[in-house]
Order: C-alpha cells, then structure tokens, then sequence
C-alpha cells in the first residue's frame, strides 16, 4: 500500500517534469520562431495557413489570426501568384524536396511599399493537430517555409543595376543601355523591314558655360538639356549620355530620313528658348549627325561611329546643324586617319623639315631675323605644307610633340649658323608655340633646357602665339610667358587683328612684337589704297614700345605702304619665300658680312 503510493507520488513527480521540461521546450520553440527574423509559415494540402509566426505583423501589418485559414494567393502580389501556385504544387507532389522562390506580398495597408520575399519551403507530413480544418482531409501533407525579407537588398540590387546602365548626373540610359537598345531595334527593324536611326549631338560652345558660370552651373544645364530633349522624342525612342556634352539619340521603326527631319525641327524649336542658369540665360545650339540602318551600318557600334562621324562633319561647317552619314565622310575618315598616322611615323623617322623665312629692316633692307616654318618631306608625296597636316596634329594631341621637336630642331640649326659665322649671332630665331603646348607641366623648362643645350642667349629666341591661342588658356599663359620672360626669351603674337577678344592682354603679357596678319596687308593693292586699321595697329604698337613685323608684303606697292606708316620690319614673298636652312644661312652671311664690311 505504502509502496503503491510512494511509486504513484514517483510517477506523478516525473509527470509533472516531463510536463514542465515540454512546457519549456514549447516556450523556447514559440520564442525562437515568433522572434526568428524571418516569416515561418506552415501551409496545408489546400494552400491554408496552418501556421505563421508573429514576425508577419511586424512586416506586412496583419495579425496572425488573419492569415490562418486564409489561401496564399491572398496574400501574394497578382503578377506573382502563377509563380507561387508552380512552386508550391511542386513541393505538394515532392515530399522532402525543398523549394526556393523568390515573390512580392502586399502589405495590409496600401500606404506601405510592397515587400519582396526569398522563400524556401519543404512538404512535409503535418500532425491534425497542425490544420485548421482536420475533416477536410485524411492525407494530411502541408508545407512547412521561412520567407526572408529582401526588400532591401532588392532596391539596392535594382539601384546598382540603375547606376551600371544610367548616367548619375542626367538619369539618362548611359552608352552600355544605347548600345543593347539599338541592338534590339535593329533586330526588330529587319524582321519588321524598317529602319533606326542612330543620331550623334554635341552641344556647341559648352566651354564656355563651364568657364564663365563654373562647372556646377553647366552640370545643371546639361540636366534641363536632357529634360527638354525628353519632351522631343516618343517613348520608344532612346536619348542617351554618352559623354560630357555629348547625347546619343535612337530613333527605331522609322520609314524614311523624312521622320529624322520632323524631330530635328522639333528639336531646333525647343532650344530656341533659352535656359535659365544663375539669372543668366543661356542659349543651346547642337551639332548633330545622323547614320540610319541597313544604309549606313549594320551594328550598333558601327551606326554610332558613323552619327559621330557626321557630327564632326557638321561642326567643321560651322556648327548648329544637322548632316546625314554619306560614303564621302568615310574616305574622309580614311584619309585623316592615314595622316595621323603618318605624322607618327614621321616623327619617329625624322622626316620633317625646318624651312626658315627672312625678316627684314625695313629701313636697311637687311635681314633681322628669321621664322622657322615647318615641311613635311613626305617619302611618297613629297614636300607638304602646314596646312595639310597641322589642324589634324593639333585635334590628335600630337602637336605637342612637333612642337617640342619644331623648338630643338630650329634651335639647333641656329647654333650651327652661329659656329660657322659669328656674324649671325645677333640674328632672331622666331618659332610658332601651340595653345596646347603652353598648358603642359614641362613647357618652361623645356624651352630653357632647348636654350642651354645649344648654347644660345635667350634674346635671340621669340616664341610666336595666334591671339586665339592666348584668349583660351589667358590665366595659364600669363604665368609661363612672365617666367620665361625673366629669363630673357621674347614674345610675338601672330596674325594679330584677327582675334575676337579684348585688347587687354597686349598689357597683361610681356610683349615685344606685334605680327600684322597678311589679310590686312592684301588690301594693299595700288598707291591709292590705305587700311586704317593697319595704320591703328602701328600706331598703337609704337605708343606700346612694341616692334611691328608687316607679314605677306608681296609687291612694291605694299612695301612702299608700309614703310609710310612707319613699320620697322617686314616679312613676305617680295623679300623671300621660306626655304631650307642652307640657303637661308649662305643668304644671311653674305648680307651680314657686307653689311659688317662696309
């Protein structure tokens, strides 16, 4: 009896602790899953919430009582509920298999933004105590699923993707999105027999903005540009940033050049207004070209290059204007590109030349000085002149390098005239320096450096600068010119009076020579003839203190002009066409020696 009770009080002891130690396993397990990060659902063979943990109230906004008994697809965002019905099925007829999908649940209050979710989900044998309904039926197989919050990580996701094919300044497509865009129209094009076409647009004069209002403001117009562009264009045309100031638009399923007109002229018009930038108004012209599919190319890169070639077509027209892609573009492409290359070569192999061309006292008629002219000894076409290749060296960058070369060569010619005849140590040297080579790091040091390695006084060395090559890098220039003019070397500006800026440089920089362009001196035709500007021009060089240098003087009309007016030097074809160094030499010795001798 007493035995019997002291086992029944054992049995009810371990009972209870049992009892307790499921309690507590049941705590642990509630606690672990309502405070799991991630939604834990359990579904029955209908699609019926059996179970959901207390995380989906803090995330979609419902109560849990509000999701058992309810199907999924109540739940799941519409366009994603034929995705989830697959999955799910699927893991219905897999027991044990697990199941990964990815979908969007819409949250019990609309104001909320959608939440997406990674779900994995597994079938398994649910207890009938696990559904809600347990007479619906006998086979009680469910889904048991965690579904991870990745909304997150999805707007970070789309927000790389948005950077990677967007500009960051405009919100435009940027050059890998054109590019797979037009990829795709042309596809479409030559299933459906229609053309694209691909159009290349630079904005005109946009140095300008950004140097006279700061780059912020012209960031800000390049952003109210692409809005206004935006208004042009129809929704399944492309408008694209592919460079500073540089727009790529794609016109797909397009008929004729007739469509590519319309919206140049819808264009035009929408930039007649102006852009208000800082209280200023800004005025915005484009210069565009355009290449059409199958005509012109039949790939993305190959149209794009064509649009662009055309575009630099038009800026050398004068730009703000509009040209289509034509075969004649291409040899010209073609041509420049053989001289390019050909400019490198003949660095390389020394095949430029140093022609020199006389100066003269006009009052002596002696030489003073001397201009080094550059050739280009051609080994297939012969002699060719500045002209011909200068303007490609300068768009190339390579002018930098003829430059350096132009400076060491003439220079060097200089100190073998002055080792075989003293008396043409007094004569100038005058050398033509680009824009370009002014804004680079090493510029001083390279003409002072050119100066001692071939022992000559920097006096005899004048550096020639066009007025358009100062007004670009004015604030660059002053700096360099006054250090090497410290030094002693001597400046000229070339081709004055044709510049558009203002005269305030002649006494911002350290002058000492003024170069009267030949255009003034070709008016000068007959004794009758007079240019008040040229007469200007003097007069203000002498109440300046700067010598005069009269270029182009080509016959006795105009040398009698010019030394009415009182310019000292001259320089043209009357007194002698350039020439190689040779000749040069032997025609400045003998004035000089007889002029010494006598």
């Amino acid at each position: 009896m007493i035995n019997n009770i002291i086992e029944k009080r054992t049995l009810k002891h371990q009972l209870d602790e049992m009892s307790r130690c499921i309690h507590t396993s049941e705590e642990r397990y509630r606690f672990f899953v309502n405070n799991s990060p991630d939604i834990v659902y359990m579904l029955d063979n209908k699609g019926c919430f059996a179970f959901v943990n207390e995380r989906v109230t803090e995330l979609l906004g419902y109560t849990q009582e509000e999701f058992i008994g309810h199907h999924y697809s109540e739940f799941i965002h519409p366009e994603d509920v034929e995705k989830a019905n697959f999955a799910f099925s699927t893991s219905l007829s897999n027991i044990d298999i697990a199941q990964n999908i990815e979908f969007r649940m819409v949250p019990k209050f609309l104001s909320s933004d959608l939440c997406c979710f990674e779900s994995r989900s597994i079938a398994i044998k649910l207890n009938e105590s696990d559904i809600p309904d347990r007479n619906s039926n006998s086979n009680h197989v469910g889904i048991y699923g965690v579904a991870r919050d990745v909304s997150e990580q999805k707007r970070l996701d789309e927000q790389v993707s948005f950077q990677l094919y967007h500009d960051a300044l405009t919100t435009l497509p940027n050059r890998i999105l054109f590019r797979d865009r037009t990829t795709y129209a042309i596809s479409q094009a030559n299933r459906n027999d229609r053309k694209v076409a691909v159009m290349f647009l630079d904005m005109d004069r946009f140095k300008i903005v950004n140097d006279s209002l700061g780059h912020l403001a012209g960031d800000k117009l390049l952003q109210k540009i692409s809005q206004r562009l935006l208004t042009c264009i129809r929704d399944s045309d492309t408008l694209a940033r592919v460079g500073g100031d540089e727009f790529n638009l794609m016109l797909p399923d397009i008929r004729s050049r007739d469509d590519v007109n319309q919206l140049i002229n819808k264009i035009s018009h929408a930039l007649e207004r102006p852009f208000i930038i800082e209280n200023n108004n800004v005025y915005v012209t484009f210069s565009i070209g355009t290449a059409l599919y199958p005509e012109n190319g039949n790939s993305s890169e190959t149209l794009i290059k064509h649009a662009d070639m055309a575009m630099y077509n038009i800026k050398g027209k004068g730009k703000n204007g509009h040209e289509f892609f034509s075969d004649h573009m291409q040899h010209l492409l073609q041509e420049h590109l053989s001289i390019e290359n050909g400019i490198r070569r003949a660095i390389q192999e020394n095949q430029f030349e140093v022609y020199f061309q006389p100066q003269y006292d006009i009052k002596s008629e002696r030489i003073s000085g001397v201009e080094a002219l550059i050739r280009w000894n051609h080994p297939d076409k012969g002699l060719i002149a500045p002209n011909d290749f200068i303007p490609l060296a300068e768009e190339t960058g390579l002018i930098n390098d003829i430059g350096e070369w132009m400076l060491d060569a003439s220079c060097h010619i200089l100190q073998n005239w002055i080792q075989n005849n003293p008396v043409l140590s007094n004569i100038t040297l005058a050398v033509n320096i680009s824009s370009s080579q002014i804004t680079t790091d090493k510029f001083v040091d390279f003409v002072l450096n050119t100066l001692n390695k071939y022992h000559l006084k920097p006096e005899q060395l004048e550096l020639e600068i066009t007025e358009n090559t100062l007004m670009k890098d004015m604030d660059l220039a002053v700096g360099k010119l006054h250090e090497l003019s410290s030094h002693g070397v001597h400046f000229a500006v070339d081709d004055f009076g044709m510049g558009y800026s203002s005269l305030s440089y002649l006494q911002t920089l350290p002058l000492n020579n003024l170069k009267i362009d030949r255009s003034f001196i070709a008016t000068i035709q007959s004794e009758d003839d007079k240019n008040s500007i040229i007469t200007a021009i003097v007069a203000m060089a002498k109440e300046m203190g700067l010598n005069i240098v009269a270029e182009g003087v080509e016959n006795e009309v105009q040398v009698n002009y010019v030394k009415a007016i009182g310019c000292p030097t001259v320089q043209g074809y009357w007194y002698g066409r350039p020439m190689p160094a040779d000749e040069l030499q032997i025609l400045a010795s003998e004035q000089l020696n007889n002029l010494k001798s006598a």
